[in-house]
């Protein structure tokens, strides 16, 4: 007889609860679905469930992860803005329930959030995404493409909301279409946000620099060891400032997004959700290499936050180094922290 150990046994036990959940939530939905009911469809006690996941949000939050982690193969380098955009929204669509799927089993293909999260966070994580697409358009035409990602973004989310109510309605054929015109449009897009003007210049210093190991970048999905360049902690409530250390950053230097909660159960499984999702799609429409120097870890540990010298991130926490020759250089805390390491001369 083979004994398990306790590794093992907790590995088995959480996938027999992801699939149990699975079930309920295409069942019932995630209103309707039952703590209970899931820990009898896995032949587990409750307090098996709640030993690996807190709350049914959590357990919600981990079945769209595991969807979004079982991955599909890349398509081939599309050859314009208009064809990557067009690609792009198919990888997506690809989500959209059929006519006769029923409606919860439709909402938890689509990664459905309606009813699960609110507050400020998955604002700040839309404002995020539309950089991650606009990084990589830009590596086509230089100039600003975030107005555009977002509009993109903004009509595919409108195509699920739409789905999720009416499974099967609408053509995600015309859509993917229609996201491909997108990209003829002149939506003027610049890069000034008022308060930079206002933001303090980082402080100079030379502190010692001992980067943590074993971290995976969500951008490549490879290990990621901190390097010279520009190391940014942004709470999950600030993140839309990722943009501001991007463009304050020299031309090819590293820029690493670290981000933090003080609720990695939910708020960071939310972050992760989308983030992967996100990231699966465009990583099979664009090249490798294609965000070379940009680098984003979910620090849920606070292991890049406590290595820059972060005491208790949180979702509100904004802060930066600039770290040069293995050397902190500079360190910046507050609105305008990416902004103001990134303006250090390299």
């Amino acid at each position: 007889m083979v004994r398990l150990t306790r590794v093992q046994q907790q590995a088995r036990t959480r996938a027999s609860v992801l699939t149990a959940a699975r079930e309920e939530f295409a069942d019932h939905g995630y209103a309707a679905a039952k703590v209970d009911r899931i820990a009898e469809r896995a032949e587990l006690t409750r307090g098996a469930v709640y030993s690996n996941f807190p709350g049914k949000r959590a357990l919600y939050l981990a079945v769209l992860i595991d969807l979004v982690e079982q991955g599909r193969p890349a398509e081939p380098a599309p050859a314009s803005t208009a064809d990557a955009l067009a690609a792009f929204a198919r990888t997506w669509l690809e989500r959209l329930p059929l006519v006769g799927d029923s409606a919860a089993g439709g909402r938890l293909q689509l990664r459905s959030l309606d009813g699960v999260v609110d507050g400020p966070v998955p604002a700040q994580v839309a404002r995020l995404e539309a950089l991650l697409l606009a990084t990589a358009l830009e590596r086509r035409d230089p100039a600003r493409q975030v107005r555009l990602a977002d509009l993109v973004l903004t009509l595919l989310d409108g195509a699920g909301h739409r789905a999720a109510t009416a499974p099967g309605a609408g053509d995600p054929f015309d859509v993917a279409h229609a996201c491909r015109h997108l990209a003829g449009i002149d939506l003027a897009d610049t890069w000034s946000p008022p308060h930079l003007p206002f933001v303090a210049a980082a402080r100079t210093c030379a502190d010692a620099w001992t980067p943590p190991e074993d971290l995976v970048d969500e951008i490549s999905g490879t290990e990621v060891t901190p390097a010279d360049g520009v190391v940014v902690v942004l709470g999950a409530s600030r993140l839309g400032a990722a943009e501001e250390a991007v463009r304050s950053a020299g031309p090819g230097e590293r820029v690493m997004i670290a981000a933090v909660t003080d609720d990695p159960a939910e708020t960071g499984r939310l972050v992760r959700l989308r983030v992967t999702d996100l990231m699966a799609c465009l990583r099979r429409v664009f090249p490798p290499g294609t965000w070379e120097g940009l680098r984003l870890v979910l620090d849920d540990d606070g292991l890049v936050a406590s290595a820059i010298g972060v005491a208790d991130p949180g979702d509100e926490t904004e802060a930066a180094v600039r770290v040069r020759d293995g050397v902190i250089v500079a360190r910046a805390a507050g609105r305008g922290a990416g902004h103001a390491a990134g303006k250090v001369a390299s």
